[in-house]
């Protein structure tokens, strides 16, 4: 049978199940991704199993978001970090190091293997020939553990790629005409693979940046193949030894077809506050800024920066602009600075930040309140900025340092125009300065190695097995694409308390509602339900958007639809996600009824519709039934009986 390339990786890594759609199959991981927003949890989760040792063929914990050092509580967990990498045998990349995933890519990358990630962007990986996916803490702790992974076989969507890039045009309009097309939602269920003729156009780091930014579309997962490519990237790296070419067959098909002529793109921009939200640049042209920002896992190449530095060598950044380069590495910085890149960028007013995740993620280069800040960043969530109500865009490398020199949103083709520039023309060098210094490996044996545990490091709260019947109140209902920076905020006043799941609840629906911590503290005895719209969880895979929630009493949300890994993560920590039979139903649930759900266990075993009966009290004391449903697996049941991938896990091991 001919097979593309997603069907090759499963099916060389399957352990259970087929590739059929939809059904439910087993894959074994070779390798993990943690960064310290999540990673902490991972941790404190693998600590839990009681086991010593990994059992992956590498493991990698990263410090990349968490990088400002306000108060004691980052450099603390940076201990527990590193400690714990030494105890159980993960390789260690130090804080200033640099994002992890180009340097996943750089260091570690391998075509043809399986990455597991706690960061949702762990997809970028893609770009090399993996099959690399994004999934809550506690699923890498068990794939650290050595245990398979569990998802349904997404759908494959093709995209044939076609015809040339032309001038001013990169790999991020061709993501943002993806998600124009697609929308958030519309990989749901799907790994996206990208073959064709175009692909010749895009260099390995190009292709991270669509492969990127493909969780912004709710993909499982994005796939190129393993090409010449690949090949030139990873000879650069040093590292051609790790090559093995991965090609789809000539006769390959897929479930779902789309095809992107590269010479028919124009530079596009995503506007606040969704990566869905695209239009051209020349729609939105003349709108004054105040920020823009180079830089973030989304746009991390040389190249990225190099086109910066040449349109603004010899120019001045306007006056008004705020023009932040945040470097993904040391190794680009190194390689900047050598070029005589960085220089130019410095003497055009650049103000320049530490290698790490940064202001993607909420910590610092906050912009100011209602102004525009363009953005090379993958996401624009409402708030994610550090500023609640920020005008965040997204965009390529180019349109932004154009409109930095300008002011003003201006098509990069336009502006080079009335400068008369011609577009810089970057190639790849042959060699790089490597930096590997700040990569630590772990000892042959840690078993004797303490934990180092500061006072911000509180165990995992204890979650009770699912009860024989929910019963409570609505405590909030939303609406569509909510995310998970929406459910639980990133930002340099939150993500510290990452360990500290008590403190860190407190922050839960902020941004949406502010009593609703303390209503849900009123309401935790007995349990609470939330409504949602579609997408219900998007975003980030912070399992902190599903413990808090889990620790505050919330048992149940019902939505018309949830995002892949939020959805999984409710799972793990015993919340029971329900989706409406009829969704015109959404319409009759309102703030404060009380709701029911007598006999759950019963009702999510022997159900073979998979249709939940929920009791309603309405206004006025008046009582009604609503049909509600579900897609559980067998296995996914098994979890919410137990309380959460934790206890199962437990049970099994010990």
């Amino acid at each position: 049978m001919s097979l593309n390339v997603t069907q090759k990786l499963i099916q060389a890594h399957l352990i259970k199940g087929t590739l059929l759609p939809g059904n439910p199959i087993q894959i074994k991981i070779d390798q993990t991704l943690t960064q310290d927003a999540t990673g902490t949890l991972v941790m404190l989760e693998f600590e839990a199993l009681g086991l010593d040792r990994v059992h992956t063929e590498v493991s990698v914990q990263y410090v990349d978001h968490n990088i400002l050092q306000t108060d004691y509580k980052n450099a603390d967990d940076h201990l527990f970090l590193h400690s714990a990498c030494k105890k159980y045998g993960v390789w260690f990349s130090r804080p200033g190091n640099g994002v992890s995933h180009p340097i996943h890519m750089e260091r570690f990358g391998i075509p043809g293997k399986t990455l597991l990630g706690s960061d949702s962007h762990t997809c970028a990986a893609g770009a090399l020939g993996m099959l690399a996916i994004g999934a809550g803490g506690i699923q890498v702790a068990l794939a650290m553990a050595g245990m398979p992974y569990s998802l349904n076989m997404p759908k494959v969507l093709g995209v044939k790629l076609s015809g040339h890039l032309p001038e001013w045009v990169s790999a991020k309009d061709l993501i943002l005409e993806m998600l124009r097309r697609h929308s958030v939602k519309g990989g749901v269920g799907k790994i996206i693979e990208y073959y064709g003729p175009g692909l010749q156009q895009l260099s390995a780091l190009d292709r991270h940046v669509i492969a990127n930014m493909g969780q912004e579309l709710g993909a499982t997962t994005s796939v190129f193949p393993a090409d010449n490519r690949v090949a030139e990237f990873l000879t650069q790296q040093s590292r051609d030894n790790v090559f093995t070419e991965l090609l789809a067959d000539e006769d390959a098909t897929y479930d779902e077809n789309d095809e992107i002529d590269l010479s028919a793109l124009e530079p596009l921009i995503a506007l606040p506050s969704s990566p869905d939200k695209v239009v051209a640049v020349r729609e939105v042209a003349g709108k004054a800024i105040y920020q823009s920002y180079i830089g973030s896992s989304a746009n991390p190449g040389l190249r990225d920066f190099f086109i910066a530095a040449d349109m603004v060598r010899g120019r001045k950044i306007d006056d008004a602009v705020s023009f932040d380069i945040n470097p993904t590495s040391r190794q680009l910085l190194a390689n900047l600075s050598a070029s005589g890149a960085l220089l130019n960028l410095l003497n055009a007013g650049a103000r320049l930040h530490q290698t790490g995740c940064n202001g993607c993620i909420g910590m610092g280069q906050a912009p100011a309140s209602g102004r525009i800040s363009l953005r090379t960043v993958p996401r624009n969530f409402p708030g994610r900025s550090g500023t609640d109500d920020d005008q965040v865009y997204l965009c390529s490398p180019e349109t932004a340092t154009a409109s930095a020199l300008t002011g003003h949103i201006i098509d990069p083709r336009d502006f080079a125009r009335d400068v008369e520039m011609p577009y810089p023309i970057f190639q790849e060098p042959d060699e790089l300065i490597l930096m590997t210094d700040m990569l630590e490996a772990p000892p042959a044996d840690g078993r004797l190695i303490p934990l180092e545990k500061g006072p911000n490091i509180k165990p995992l709260p204890e979650l009770a097995a699912l009860p024989l019947s929910i019963k409570g109140s609505i405590i909030l209902k939303v609406g569509d694409n909510i995310s998970t920076d929406e459910i639980l905020p990133a930002g340099a006043e939150v993500l510290p308390l990452r360990s500290n799941i008590p403190a860190i609840s407190r922050f839960t629906f902020k941004h949406i509602d502010p009593d609703f911590y303390q209503r849900a503290l009123a309401k935790k005895n007995p349990h609470s339900f939330i409504v949602g719209g579609e997408n219900y969880g998007q975003g980030s895979s912070r399992e902190h958007a599903a413990l808090a929630p889990a620790f505050l009493g919330i048992a149940c949300i019902i939505a018309k639809g949830f995002a892949r890994i939020h959805r999984r993560n409710l799972l793990n920590f015993g919340i029971l996600p329900l989706l409406f039979r009829d969704k015109a139903d959404y319409e009759i649930l309102q703030d404060e009824q009380n709701l029911s759900i007598e006999n759950v266990k019963e009702q999510l075993i022997s159900n073979s519709a998979k249709t939940i009966l929920l009791n309603i009290t309405l206004a006025d004391c008046e009582q009604r039934e609503m049909q509600l449903q579900h897609d559980l697996s067998d296995q996914e049941i098994a979890t919410l009986i137990a309380g959460g991938l934790i206890n199962e896990v437990r049970l099994q091991l010990h």
